[in-house]
């Protein structure tokens, strides 16, 4: 259940739960994850800062009042049992993308590697562009990747917007002080009168208002006397300071805007410059790690961390705020806007189409946990911008399911083998079981489930498997050829039929007798190479969705280019396949390696009485991009 911070009262109360709610809220107490080996905490600058700070004992004094609060609140309370805290803020207009996945693993990773607290924090204050819908996407995708809120005994899931009422308090103190003016010059005189680089700002006529007039103008914007975008609260800094963002920066405006959580009760609303600062106070944040297009504004974030401690509001030490190069991932875009409008220009079939970059889209693509957040650690924190190779991040799921994945064959372009000598041999009808180990390689300590099949007269196999007149080098089925059908017996090809538009309908061939895998003598008959294949007496048949990167730009919405003109008309192909029987019950989510194809998942569709099985692939056995 959410709980609601109220400044004035410094306690707790629930909200309705259809406010912020989880799909999986047990998922909560379990999430956190055991600590990463030590051999892949690979040291960073916020690693070499959070060490300094330990060692000092830069906030060792802290005291923390059991929730957030203001100053007083935590003077109450007990010295802090969390030797740092991170929070992890997304603002709930969108689903989250893999660039958030880097964050979410850096601040949770972060705080559980020095003893430390993450919060899961909304910051929800801007009401026109947010929604549930995100909020329990959010929620969601931190607990899949493997992490929780939950410390200490105590519930870490805060909502910007519970803190309006001191974030109101915060900006009445700054009006009273001399720090904040009620400036009504429209939009577009700020913008000129701010000035550029090259030639400093010019004072608004309404900066020298006393803070008795400010404050009475105020009241009257937060009372609804005022039409939306009339006037802004504005911080008195420096209009000639060479930081632009420090030239007198807005920190409140009227929006009358129904708001997810606190409904109408306002009409005004504060700035994430001015907000964000704040919430790290409340929550006692020691290290606030954003990406480095907020850099500009740290003298902002201190100035304003300056000022409310000497008014007594907040407590000492304030936060301090620490800027890490964004996740640039070639072959994807991470804008909220551009992945939107993909979505609503019906480009992809929704927020968690498995070629979208979003947790969602990632999650129904294949991509765990783990290949994330071994990801999220091979990449690193730096503070330059660099592009990451696509391919980095499907080798970290190449390397997680090589020893997890089920084996399984799949023909995805099937034609028909006939063993022309089984009835013969074998018995008309007679199906011969076989076996395959599901894992070849399984991890120490675990022993491999064995798969179960049977082979017949007729067998599926791809067709690319046969050449009638075979290129140089070729090693599977031509007239005269032998290969073995992985887990089955030796075959010789004899030839194959065709239709009368030429095209092969049957491939012939004949079943070398005591040749069966895994029998004395099987390895007698030498042969080059081994196919799959699937029975055609109990196969599966399946849809297999073939999912490639869907831009063919490595950089597609670089240097103002339209992202849209690189589409990749091939990032999507349905085939019907067959499927041996162990992959026919599969459930949702779980990967599998079809054998020479690549990792699959099958996917999370609804399965109705009578419809194929759906199955996404992930990535391939390697990296073929290009070549």
């Amino acid at each position: 259940m959410i709980a609601v911070f109220h400044t004035g009262l410094h306690q707790w109360c629930p909200t309705k739960m259809n406010r912020m709610s989880t799909t999986t809220p047990a998922n909560r107490h379990a999430a956190a994850p055991a600590a990463a080996p030590e051999a892949t905490k690979v040291s960073n600058f916020l690693r070499q800062i959070i060490e300094s700070d330990l060692e000092k004992g830069t906030y060792a004094s802290r005291r923390w009042g059991g929730s957030p609060g203001d100053a007083a609140h935590h003077a109450a309370g007990q010295p802090d049992p969390a030797k740092i805290r991170t929070r992890f803020p997304p603002e709930p207009n969108g689903y989250l993308h893999i660039g958030h996945a880097k964050s979410i693993c850096l601040n949770f990773g972060l705080a559980r590697d020095y003893g430390g607290v993450c919060h899961m924090r909304f910051d929800d204050t801007n009401p026109e562009k947010e929604d549930t819908e995100y909020v329990n996407s959010i929620l969601d995708a931190v607990q899949w990747l493997g992490f929780g809120w939950d410390a200490n005994g105590t519930s870490h899931l805060f909502q910007a917007s519970d803190y309006f009422d001191f974030m109101y308090r915060a900006a009445e103190y700054l009006i009273e002080a001399g720090h904040a003016y009620v400036d009504e010059q429209t939009p577009e005189q700020m913008r000129v009168n701010r000035g550029d680089f090259g030639k400093p700002g010019i004072d608004s006529p309404y900066r020298t208002r006393t803070p008795t007039d400010n404050l009475a103008r105020f009241r009257q914007m937060r009372d609804g006397l005022y039409e939306d975008g009339a006037m802004v609260l504005r911080a008195k800094i420096d209009m000639a300071s060479p930081n632009i963002n420090m030239r007198d920066p807005a920190i409140y405006r009227i929006r009358r805007a129904t708001h997810h959580n606190t409904g109408d009760k306002w009409c005004i609303y504060p700035m994430y410059t001015f907000a964000h600062p704040i919430e790290d106070a409340l929550e006692q944040i020691t290290h606030s790690i954003c990406t480095l297009e907020f850099e500009d504004q740290r003298p902002f974030y201190d100035w304003l961390m300056e000022r409310l401690c000497e008014g007594g509001l907040l407590a000492a030490p304030s936060p301090k705020q620490y800027e890490f190069a964004r996740l640039n991932l070639s072959y994807v875009i991470t804008s909220k806007r551009k992945l939107a409008q993909l979505v609503y220009d019906h480009k992809v079939s929704g927020w968690d189409d498995p070629r979208m970059p979003t947790i969602v889209g990632l999650r129904r693509r294949g991509y765990t946990p783990a290949a994330l957040q071994a990801f999220a650690e091979r990449i690193g924190v730096t503070k330059s911008d660099s592009w990451i190779d696509y391919a980095t991040l499907e080798g970290c799921l190449r390397e997680d399911l090589e020893l997890k994945a089920h084996r399984g064959m799949a023909v995805l372009n099937p034609v028909k083998l006939v063993l022309t000598n089984w009835d013969e041999l074998m018995g008309a009808g007679h199906l011969e079981p076989c076996t395959q180990p599901a894992l070849p390689h399984p991890p120490e300590g675990v022993e491999s489930p064995t798969r179960h099949f049977t082979i017949g007269k007729e067998v599926w196999i791809e067709r690319e498997d046969f050449e009638e007149v075979p290129p140089k080098g070729y090693k599977r089925l031509f007239p005269g050829n032998k290969v073995r059908l992985k887990g089955g017996y030796v075959i010789e090809c004899t030839g194959c039929n065709k239709d009368a538009n030429g095209v092969i309908t049957e491939v012939l061939a004949t079943m070398v007798p005591d040749t069966k895998s895994g029998t004395p003598g099987s390895d007698s008959v030498k042969v080059k190479a081994a196919i799959s294949w699937v029975g055609a007496a109990n196969g599966v048949t399946v849809e297999v969705r073939m999912y490639d990167r869907l831009f063919l730009d490595a950089h597609p919405d670089a240097g103002g280019k339209d992202f849209l003109e690189s589409l990749n008309p091939n990032s999507l192909k349905v085939v019907s396949a067959i499927v041996e029987p162990s992959l026919a019950n599969a459930l949702p989510g779980q990967n599998f390696q079809f054998e020479r194809h690549g990792y699959f998942v099958a996917d999370r569709v609804d399965h109705v009485t009578g419809s194929k099985p759906v199955f996404n692939l992930a990535v391939g056995l390697r990296d073929s991009w290009g070549k």
